[in-house]
């Protein structure tokens, strides 16, 4: 095929509203360097990590929910930590996920990868040694998928064979690593789970990641979707806003997988039973939380904290994939030009699933 000189996509132009959004005709299409590969984008989920470095909610002088200043960003917000891990030099093409073909590979790449079908590890080890828990995201520190071509290591751009769609494939990267993760850090095996935020991308990927452990899932959602949450596998869906301990009782669950955090979480450690391990990727509802340090130490709780992965996350879940133990759940799919409808939609939390972005084909 032949590559064009430019492409369309996504420019973030600075930390703020949806207005720092720009779509462009007229990007460079990128080149490959060493060891690296020339991806055609096929499609790009949108996450709560795109939302929160254009808002700069990451920042620490930022205290709220993230839908706070999912439109118009954080007055409050510093940009020298507005990124995930610091200060993010701009413009940048976010999309952390990436469904894609590579057709272009730069030196120390076999051309036999050329016509590969891909995804592209979100989190990526910034230093050979997976003990350093220093990692890049894509479409933060690097450019992503927000556009019709990406570059990326090689190493990280994984060969997939399904007979899902491009749309399906790219609602797995950055959610199901997320989720696979945190049930990885906190060895899930067959026992109680309790997972927040069920209904998002992260925490329904949570949902049948942990089914697949044969865990027991009991998942919190909007009354609204809760027979959405049970399709995906749970055992029992509560609303989010009952009272919980009233449901199910002091010490009832071994695990929390937590995206949510805010005014609420202290329950979630109520809900523990001794010995009990806590995991989080987010805080959706607030990043400051309530702890009484006797719970901590007198229920022996493990609490940890989850956003480095090891390369076997991922190889991971590309079996899953290829043998069908996990199914995507997309809810709606839109051009690459709709961006900002897209994150509108986002901000609503009406959806269950992922929303994903689709670029314009080339016309050559």
């Amino acid at each position: 095929m032949t590559i064009p000189e430019k492409m369309q996509g996504v420019y973030l132009t600075g930390h703020g509203g949806l207005e720092k959004l720009q779509f462009s005709h007229d990007i460079p299409v990128p080149q490959p360097l060493v060891n690296e590969v020339l991806i055609r984008v096929g499609a790009s989920g949108i996450n709560n990590t795109d939302i929160n470095t254009r808002t700069a909610w990451y920042s620490k002088s930022v205290v709220t929910a993230t839908n706070d200043g999912g439109a118009e960003g954080f007055n409050s917000a510093a940009d020298d930590d507005g990124g995930w891990s610091g200060k993010l030099t701009f413009p940048i093409i976010q999309g952390a996920d990436c469904c894609g073909y590579i057709v272009a590979v730069g030196e120390g790449v076999d051309s036999d990868r050329i016509g590969e079908r891909v995804l592209v590890r979100t989190m990526q080890a910034a230093e050979n040694s997976e003990n350093s828990f220093k990692c890049l995201t894509l479409g933060s520190e690097i450019n992503g998928a927000f556009a019709q071509y990406m570059t990326v290591a090689s190493h990280h751009s994984l060969r997939v064979d399904s007979d899902w769609s491009d749309v399906e494939l790219a609602s797995i990267p950055c959610a199901y690593s997320t989720a696979e993760g945190m049930l990885h850090r906190a060895n899930v095996k067959a026992e109680t789970v309790l997972i927040t935020g069920a209904s998002g991308g992260v925490g329904s990927a949570a949902v049948q990641l942990a089914k697949r452990r044969n865990a027991k899932v009991i998942a919190l959602s909007s009354r609204a979707k809760i027979d959405e949450v049970l399709a995906l596998g749970a055992d029992q869906v509560i609303d989010r806003n009952d009272d919980l301990l009233d449901i199910l009782g002091r010490e009832s669950v071994d695990i929390v997988i937590d995206i949510v955090a805010g005014p609420s979480w202290p329950v979630l450690l109520d809900v523990l039973k001794r010995g009990g391990r806590y995991v989080t990727a987010g805080a959706i509802a607030g990043p400051i939380v309530e702890l009484d340090v006797r719970t901590l130490y007198l229920k022996d709780l493990t609490l940890l904290g989850s956003t480095y992965q090891r390369d076997v996350i991922f190889e991971n879940l590309i079996g899953y994939i290829e043998r069908n133990e996990i199914r995507p759940v997309v809810a709606r799919s839109y051009p690459l030009s709709d961006i900002v409808k897209a994150q509108e939609d986002f901000l609503s939390k009406k959806h269950t699933g992922k929303l994903v972005l689709v670029p314009e084909k080339d016309k050559a």
